[in-house]
């Protein structure tokens, strides 16, 4: 049974709520309509058809636009092989969903990072708290609106605007005109 297949009848199962399935380059992607329904959808979609593994759950930031972020579950089914994308979007004043800790307990790592780097809590989860930010950290590092040299703070050591503490180091690449290869840091010796 091909991915196709498996998101037609998801299609089927819950109409309107699923827009028809388009593919690129060989992928299968669903949009969902209300992300209220994720967990239904995700249920559904392990118990009957057989997509026993979550590979993944990102975010994506579409600063400017509304609603302002997509969260995107990558599924797997381990016997038959078939990939699936789901998308759903959440505005940014509700910036919420349902957490699927309880179709698949792999999501507990995924659901933290995404509310740590943007800010997208997940209703239900146990365990909300940042993963690689510390507690009481006021920003969410991976938002377009983010600066990219961060923010500046009078701790030290945080959220760096000095230049990063490997800089120019061993394994760090510099800039030049020469190619990737010369400049790739492995293949650097120690003297260089």
């Amino acid at each position: 049974m091909t991915a196709l297949d498996q998101a037609q009848k998801l299609k089927a199962r819950f109409g309107d709520l699923i827009a028809e399935p388009t593919e690129f380059r060989g992928e299968i992607s669903l949009k969902i309509a209300d992300a209220e329904k994720i967990f239904d959808v995700c249920s559904f979609a392990k118990t009957q058809l057989g997509f026993d593994y979550l590979v993944d759950i990102s975010s994506v930031d579409n600063y400017g636009e509304d609603p302002r972020w997509t969260v995107v579950y990558h599924l797997r089914g381990l016997n038959h092989g078939a990939e699936l994308r789901l998308k759903t979007d959440v505005s940014e004043e509700k910036s919420e969903l349902p957490s699927i800790l309880g179709v698949w307990r792999t999501s507990n790592w995924h659901e933290r990072e995404i509310y740590d780097m943007m800010g997208i809590r997940f209703s239900g989860h146990p365990d909300l708290r940042r993963i690689l930010m510390w507690e009481g950290y006021p920003y969410f590092p991976l938002r377009k609106d983010f600066p990219l040299a961060g923010k500046p703070t009078d701790l030290p050591g945080v959220a760096f605007t000095k230049p990063a503490p490997l800089e120019g180091g061993p394994f760090v690449t510099f800039p030049s005109s020469a190619g990737a290869i010369s400049r790739e840091p492995r293949a650097r010796t120690p003297e260089e």
